[in-house]
């Protein structure tokens, strides 16, 4: 009998994969390329969503050529996307307009702050579950209506199509201009402001408050459900789901039941906490999401902590400042030294996610004496990314009326042991990490395996899960107690940073 496969393409903010796995979860084959970060203007991020999609091209075979394996071998192709990013596009000739909004550009500041103004904002936010900021795709949409001559005319008229990055590369899979399938699922649409959460359906409160015209915007479809064929990269094969990328991590990490919680660590660093059927709404600064829908079941929702400078923080640290010249080098440096000399880094390069969104701060360092060696610095920068995940905690720990007892952790940053450890430290909390660390393009995979009957059910996928290593809690809590209130200080002093003109 000849083997089946799944495959994922796992398009994030700095790279995209393809990543074939089998039917216990393994991973068989990768391949994966970088794409160009570009930077405008100040808190402006973009990328070229035209060399995106042509990276899927060349990865999807190249993914089947190391695997050895046909695209006849491959039963469903799952997608995993980096979230809020934004993508305008012209309907007949499949050509971007512009450049993608990233995630994490702050151009839309502006934006946020005269709509906050208007009649409806209470509204909106009531039924999007989300604060009116920077960080959501409405937002962008309005900014690229309003900067480019005559879009919002053409998009009145159908000629323009809006996405994030799982909603182009589907069109562009499935045909692009030759009939190619506008579609979103709910965990993306739930990233937009425009979405309301309790129908799944797309607002139209909110799309007149933004004027976002309904003709540009894709179809909402649960996460698990097969989406259509595909005409190119996979030619024949189903795409089976489609889940942004923090959803993906927490179907990957089995996180299936109440209570359970994920913290993927990457560019920016998501914590997940599954809330099932209750939409549980955040007054500390939390979102409220859609975790994932299954087919026609209802659909589950998540408390969710975004922090948006982690990894990114250490890329900083070796690109910019050129103190190191390999990322993993970072953790040797900081062992140099026992502790962070009375150093902090709060890395607010693009404002504060949660639990502060204070979209005006920007990044720190302070408690700089002579005694400070860039082994305190390199410190400082891996426990920015544990104390910023203190304070996630913290807040859905109030939020949710639970307590967290494990965190199960994945992403790139998870290979750093000292991280890992400074995390189990300050959250007091064993940390563990599974033996598949690709648990967003897993959680793609599972979700189209699973749409296309190749997994059974949710407990099939469980039983994949196997723990790989746990860090256990060490720290004197008079000492956490102590670090974590100068962290709170060094928070403070990035408020207001940023005048209104």
């Amino acid at each position: 009998m000849t083997e089946r496969y799944v495959i994922a393409v796992d398009q994030g903010t700095t790279s995209t994969r393809c990543i074939v796995f089998d039917r216990r979860g393994q991973l068989v084959s990768l391949a994966q390329q970088e794409h160009k970060q570009y930077f405008p203007k100040p808190g402006w991020v973009e990328h070229d969503a035209l060399e995106i999609w042509r990276n899927v091209e060349r990865l999807a075979p190249l993914a089947l050529r190391r695997a050895g394996i046909t695209p006849d071998q491959v039963v469903a192709v799952g997608i995993a996307n980096q979230r809020e990013t934004t993508v305008l596009w012209d309907r007949r000739t499949g050509t971007p307009i512009g450049r993608a909004l990233v995630w994490q550009d702050t151009r839309t500041d502006a934006v946020v702050n005269r709509l906050l103004a208007e009649p409806g904002a209470a509204q909106v936010q009531r039924r999007s579950a989300l604060p009116l900021a920077t960080y959501f795709s409405g937002p962008r949409v309005r900014w690229m209506l309003d900067h480019t001559p005559g879009l919002q005319e053409r998009a009145e008229r159908g000629e323009v199509l809006f996405g994030t990055m799982e909603t182009w590369l589907i069109w562009n899979l499935t045909g692009g201009p030759r009939g190619g399938v506008h579609a979103t699922d709910v965990t993306n649409a739930s990233r937009t402001n425009l979405l309301d959460v309790r129908t799944l359906e797309w607002s139209p409160g909110a799309l007149a408050f933004f004027g976002v015209p309904r003709a540009m915007l894709p179809e909402i479809r649960p996460s698990v459900e097969v989406f259509g064929a595909a005409t190119a990269a996979f030619p024949g094969v189903r795409i089976g789901a489609a889940l942004g990328d923090q959803q993906a991590a927490l179907f990957g990490q089995t996180c299936f039941a109440p209570g359970e919680a994920k913290c993927t660590y990457g560019t920016g660093s998501f914590l997940l906490l599954n809330t099932g059927t209750d939409l549980i709404r955040s007054n500390n600064g939390l979102l409220s999401t859609v975790a994932y829908q299954i087919g026609r079941e209802p659909a589950r929702y998540a408390l969710e902590g975004s922090i948006a400078i982690t990894g990114s923080l250490v890329q900083w640290f070796r690109d910019q400042l050129e103190l190191i010249a390999s990322a993993p080098e970072i953790e040797t440096l900081a062992r140099t030294v026992s502790d962070n000399g009375g150093c902090y880094i709060v890395p607010a390069f693009s404002g504060l996610y949660a639990p502060h969104w204070r979209s005006e701060a920007r990044g720190v360092i302070v408690g700089l004496t002579s005694y400070i060696t860039k082994g305190h610095l390199a410190r400082a920068v891996l426990e920015a990314t544990a104390w910023q995940t203190r304070e996630v905690v913290d807040a859905m720990n109030t939020n949710s009326g639970l307590t967290l007892t494990t965190l199960k952790v994945d992403g790139g940053m998870t290979a750093d042991n000292l991280l890992m450890q400074c995390i189990a430290d300050v959250l007091d909390v064993p940390v563990v990490r599974p033996m598949a660390a690709e648990t967003v393009s897993l959680g793609a995979a599972y979700a189209a395996g699973l749409a296309v009957g190749y997994w059974s059910d949710l407990e099939d996928l469980r039983r994949n899960w196997h723990r790989a290593a746990q860090w256990l809690p060490a720290m004197d809590p008079a000492v956490r107690g102590r670090e974590y209130d100068n962290w709170q200080r060094a928070v403070r002093r990035t408020f207001d940073w940023i005048q209104p003109v």
